[in-house]
């Protein structure tokens, strides 16, 4: 089994960049490693599995580019409106390039008008691995049940919906959709 640098001490010293072959590479490792930071609220712990020009982009609060930006999504953004963290994966495939994960993430929000109990959603994460760390991070999240368990308003979630599918329809995976006849994308709501 491999070990990645000390996340506290990768971070502060830079040796985060200093990674195994990716022959070494273990999936389930660095996925452990990556729900147990969010979880105990370390950011610096996740931002040291990341490249240092790593990116993170969320699903919900956007592009997070560096490590201290990655950390400051965890330790700012998340913990901001949320607490008690549980992030599980499951059913890695890794290419020797990119790791796709299923993952199960629930929480106890922090937003006025939510319930106090547990609300999760799932989704897969997607990874580019480069020398045995995340060079970029994004993933799709199944995000509309979450929002309505949290009491937002039809409005809010239908708003928060069009704001998503405008960031999968500006992606340059979708740049042959876009040109076909019709590949405008109407005017939705903002949130």
């Amino acid at each position: 089994m491999i070990t990645l640098p000390d996340p506290a001490a990768a971070l502060e010293s830079g040796t985060a960049s200093v990674s195994p072959p990716i022959a070494e590479f273990a999936p389930e490792f660095l996925l452990r490693r990556f729900g147990d930071a969010v979880e105990r609220h370390e950011g610096a712990g996740l931002a040291a599995l990341f490249a240092a020009d790593g990116i993170y982009h969320d699903c919900f609060h956007g592009a997070f580019a560096g490590r201290t930006a990655i950390a400051a999504l965890i330790d700012d953004w998340f913990y901001r409106t949320a607490r008690d963290f549980r992030w599980t994966f499951h059913d890695p495939v890794f290419d020797g390039a990119t790791l796709y994960a299923r993952y199960a993430f629930s929480y106890r929000s922090k937003l006025a008008g939510a319930p106090d109990g547990r609300v999760g959603f799932e989704g897969v994460s997607i990874m580019r691995i480069v020398h045995g760390l995340i060079h970029e991070y994004r993933e799709v999240a199944h995000t509309g049940p979450v929002l309505a368990a949290l009491n937002f308003s039809p409005e809010r979630i239908a708003a928060v919906m069009a704001k998503h599918n405008r960031q999968v329809w500006a992606s340059a995976e979708f740049a042959a959709h876009r040109a076909l006849p019709g590949g405008d994308l109407p005017k939705a709501p903002t949130p």
